[in-house]
């Protein structure tokens, strides 16, 4: 199979990345520098990633927030412009086609930001149930995410209007002459913004912030070991279609207001489904492990309790430069779930000692004002 190329691939080259097949494209996984080095120069200073592999859509029409609303457990009517929110694609059976991220650009214009892997499943997701809306893929259009804790400095430089950004906030802005899109949000737990600008004038603009002293480039493996770090979920790992909300520990993303007691209950797939999650609470949770000594733990490992009995499964594991030593996240027996349970997890001979622990890892620094 081709793989496809974002518009940063010859500079990734250049940069000496190592590049890998990923959702279908060639992305780079690490720079000479390493993963380690790089977790660590984005939680320390700035990193930047190329995420231009996600799927952009403008979805816009009477309408919109209503229809939106048909399919995420999310009050969109409520969305203020230019805000953003996390959300979920629900199934009939409560389960999670993938996660994403809606921005109200106005009354009824919203961009969505879906996931590399799943955005062909979601577009016609969306498509099937559009109620004379349109819908735009922006095939020629490039996405960068400036992350940790030296990146306002760096966008105060560039951009002084979007370094007034907070957490979930987006505006239209000029960039090196370039109109771009930008928010203040991201997946490594620290703050940062995203940057969504042609194609064409993507690689321009990543020299142009690679070249500020607190800047590198940024692979995979350091955004996948930072979201981990963060408590973040990844689809494949922590959600899929078997997952409901409850049990990823995602209450949160179900809004007030499309609750059972809200204004604008249910009516997104599998709501009869959710709620009797919330009320009845599942039989299994997503949890934190603190992996003891040096040894890594895998994904998909099994995890026992003391006595020996399978309480449980790895769904993400690395190891966590923030912290110094191997994390993870499994889901395991909700009672279990409690911080301090001493567990182990089967790593290929051996027993390995874990413990349940509070997550984030390492605290969350988004930009709230």
């Amino acid at each position: 199979m081709t793989l496809l190329k974002t518009p940063l691939d010859a500079l990734h080259r250049e940069l000496g990345a190592k590049m890998v097949p990923f959702a279908g494209y060639d992305m780079p996984v690490q720079y000479p520098s390493g993963i380690i080095k790089e977790h660590l120069q984005t939680r320390e200073a700035a990193g930047l990633f190329d995420v231009s592999h996600m799927g952009q859509v403008i979805i816009e029409g009477a309408g919109t927030a209503a229809m939106l609303e048909t399919l995420v457990p999310v009050d969109i009517e409520g969305l203020g412009e230019n805000r953003q929110t996390y959300a979920l694609f629900t199934n009939e059976q409560g389960g999670v086609l993938d996660d994403l991220i809606i921005t109200r650009w106005d009354q009824d214009r919203f961009f969505l930001v879906v996931n590399a892997a799943c955005k062909e499943q979601d577009i016609g997701h969306l498509r099937a149930h559009l109620s004379g809306q349109s819908l735009t893929v922006l095939e020629d259009q490039g996405l960068l995410a400036l992350q940790g804790p030296g990146a306002r400095a760096v966008m105060r430089e560039l951009c002084p209007a979007a370094a007034d950004l907070v957490f979930m906030q987006g505006c239209t802005a000029e960039l090196e002459g370039v109109e771009v899109y930008i928010t203040c949000s991201g997946y490594t737990g620290e703050d940062g913004f995203e940057i969504s600008v042609p194609a064409q004038q993507a690689q321009a603009l990543a020299r142009t912030l690679l070249a500020a002293e607190s800047v590198q480039a940024i692979g995979l493996g350091a955004r996948d070991s930072l979201r981990l770090e963060s408590g973040l979920c990844l689809y494949g790992h922590e959600l899929n279609t078997t997952i409901d909300p409850v049990q990823a520990g995602l209450l949160w993303s179900i809004s007030k207001a499309r609750r059972p007691e809200g204004e604008r209950p249910g009516g997104f797939p599998g709501a009869e489904v959710i709620f009797r999650s919330i009320a009845h609470k599942p039989p299994l949770r997503r949890v934190g492990l603190a992996v003891e000594g040096r040894r890594p733990v895998r994904d998909d490992q099994q995890v026992f309790d003391e006595q020996g009995r399978a309480v449980g499964t790895i769904c993400s594991a690395c190891y966590g430069a923030s912290v110094g030593r191997p994390i993870a996240m499994a889901y395991i027996e909700r009672e279990l779930g409690e911080p301090g349970t001493r567990l182990q997890v089967a790593a290929r001979d051996k027993r390995v000692p874990v413990t349940v622990t509070r997550m984030p890892f390492t605290p969350q620094r988004y930009y709230r004002g």
